[in-house]
């Protein structure tokens, strides 16, 4: 059957596509990608805000090929193998239900699943016209004209340095899957600031970017030639939407105080410039992380960040480049804990947590022993939880942060406190921009490297905030983890969807700020001179039976 000559143009296609699936015209944002996607180069990467349509105009395109020339053989990759499924299954049901299409559904003797499927005038052949695959499934033995990877790259794939080498390391099979003179298409957005999508543009790929929102002319200058000139050249304001029959400046406003700015930025702006390290001045790699003894500890620890020191069984869910380092070395005096002190941010029912934090305090220097949040709001679950928490490790001290209910947590606290652990609490009120506060605290301690974390804490911060997966979603899930709101957080407002346990941790901090104006080397020097004091008086008091207010080494 002769193609209409019209049809030979995608966008052509696209708008029948979109008349069948009853949708409004496509949008000249949708045309424009359409464009890009027919005559876009081997190697290419469409960036795109969220529900712009990426994958609806890829699956029409697939259609499209096929409908020219159905030898054609197509491979689609997904983070998840029910996402790739979804493409194909969506790809399918267009060929089965568009009439200019249906000569290519397929024959009663040929592949027709919706993980695999030929189209009707197709030759017999190992591959099927269309596959789907997960990208930890079953690449190797596939062969492909076109390979789509879409969305291959999500936040459960993404989240630590060695899950994000290992994607882009299984990505590099698409080349011996790939025909001569084939192409690979990208499609997603990025869902870290050291996206694969940067990493592979040294690999030969041209990335285009669509953002959500107009620009300022210095703005692009951060896209280079990835910005999509169909929005460079556009008329708009800067800071309206690019595209506003899909998403209103309204509408935009309010995915952005969903996602927070950083997450708004990847998802809708697609823009990974964060990941300059100037803008995000806590790093992982100041603190120092060993094993912490429940009730003593070193008088001294020398940090070092030596590539032999870093730890490699630990999930690092920081930059790339960053990560959690063992000490150099430690002092062999110990000493008990001068004291611990518990804060906690509460929060009411809803998505954020009520957030704590343990932090002990030796010669000063700060040891993290625990951290953590609850969902539970103010439930009397919630409340006996962080009064355990207070007894497990001998807090002598809490403080609660009583913006939220002006104080009417620490009243419904202090009962179960007292039942389970009696101390003291108080209670602090903050009017700081809460980012500048938290970075003004911690960032000097981090730089003098007096925090101290128990990998045991790293540990359950990764585990539990994993756990929130099946609750929020596994694109936000990391987003409640401790060291991840630590290395993602900016000076600007709203910069973190969740800073909860990054807010309870700088709490304590500052809870301890008058002891950390002691001098480390001085008080751990100190601390010796105490015992050698101690000894010399028990000796002479041996030797000659003088008490020790009468002799002191001092006096020797």
């Amino acid at each position: 059957m002769e193609t209409d000559p019209r049809l030979k143009d995608f966008r052509n296609f696209l708008f029948l596509c979109w008349q069948h699936l009853n949708l409004p015209e496509p949008t000249p944002v949708q045309y424009d990608m359409a464009e890009y996607v027919q005559s876009g180069p081997k190697r290419s990467i469409i960036q795109a805000f969220r529900g712009v349509g990426k994958s609806y105009i890829t699956s029409a395109f697939v259609c499209h090929q096929l409908l020219l020339n159905p030898e054609l053989k197509f491979l689609v990759v997904s983070a998840s193998k029910a996402r790739a499924d979804d493409f194909s299954t969506f790809t399918l049901r267009l060929i089965a239900e568009i009439p200019i299409l249906r000569h290519l559904h397929p024959s009663d003797d040929q592949r027709s699943s919706k993980i695999a499927f030929d189209v009707g005038p197709a030759q017999a052949a190992h591959s099927p016209s269309v596959k789907s695959v997960g990208i930890t499934g079953m690449l190797t033995g596939s062969r492909a004209d076109y390979i789509i990877a879409d969305d291959v790259e999500s936040a459960n794939n993404s989240m630590t340095e060695g899950m994000r080498t290992k994607l882009a390391e299984t990505v590099k099979e698409f080349d011996a899957i790939l025909k001569p003179d084939g192409r690979i298409i990208y499609l997603g957005t990025p869902q870290t600031e050291q996206s694969l999508y940067d990493r592979i543009l040294n690999r030969g790929y041209d990335c285009r970017i669509w953002p959500a929102r107009h620009l300022e002319d210095d703005q692009k200058i951060t896209y280079g030639n990835r910005l999509a000139p169909f929005i460079d050249k556009a008329e708009g304001e800067p800071g309206t939407s690019t595209d506003p029959r899909r998403f209103s400046d309204t509408d935009l406003m309010e995915r952005e105080a969903s996602y927070g700015k950083s997450g708004f930025a990847l998802q809708f702006m697609l823009d990974t410039k964060l990941a300059d390290t100037d803008r995000y001045p806590l790093k992982l790699s100041d603190m120092v992380v060993t094993s912490i003894d429940p009730k003593r500890g070193p008088c001294h620890v020398v940090w070092a960040s030596s590539p032999e020191l870093k730890h490699r069984d630990l999930h690092n869910v920081g930059m790339d480049g960053d990560g959690f380092y063992r000490p150099m070395s430690t002092s062999d005096d110990f000493a008990e804990f001068q004291g611990v002190a518990m804060s906690i941010d509460p929060s009411g029912r809803g998505k954020d947590e009520t957030a704590y934090a343990v932090v002990k305090c030796l010669h000063g220097q700060l040891f993290l022993v625990d951290a953590g949040g609850f969902r539970g709001g103010y439930s009397t679950e919630t409340l006996q939880a962080l009064a355990h928490t207070a007894k497990t490790y001998g807090v002598n001290f809490i403080v609660i942060e009583s913006n939220f209910g002006d104080g009417m947590f620490s009243s419904l606290f202090k009962p179960v406190l007292g039942k389970i652990h009696p101390t003291t609490i108080e209670e602090v009120r903050h009017s700081k921009q809460k980012e500048l506060r938290i970075i003004d605290t911690l960032e000097p301690v981090l730089n003098q490297h007096r925090l101290i974390v128990d990998p045991k804490v790293i540990q359950k911060d990764y585990d539990t905030s994993i756990g929130y997966a099946a609750q929020v979603g596994g694109e936000r899930a990391e987003k409640y983890s401790l060291f991840y709101q630590m290395s993602r957080l900016t000076r600007d407002r709203g910069s973190l969807l969740h800073d909860d346990r990054l807010d309870a941790l700088s709490i304590v901090i500052n809870y301890w700020t008058e002891s950390l104006a002691r001098d480390v080397e001085g008080a751990a020097e100190a601390h010796r001179e105490a015992l050698i004091r101690a000894e010399l008086e028990h000796f002479m008091e041996i030797t000659t039976g003088a008490r020790p207010a009468q002799a002191t080494w001092m006096d020797i």
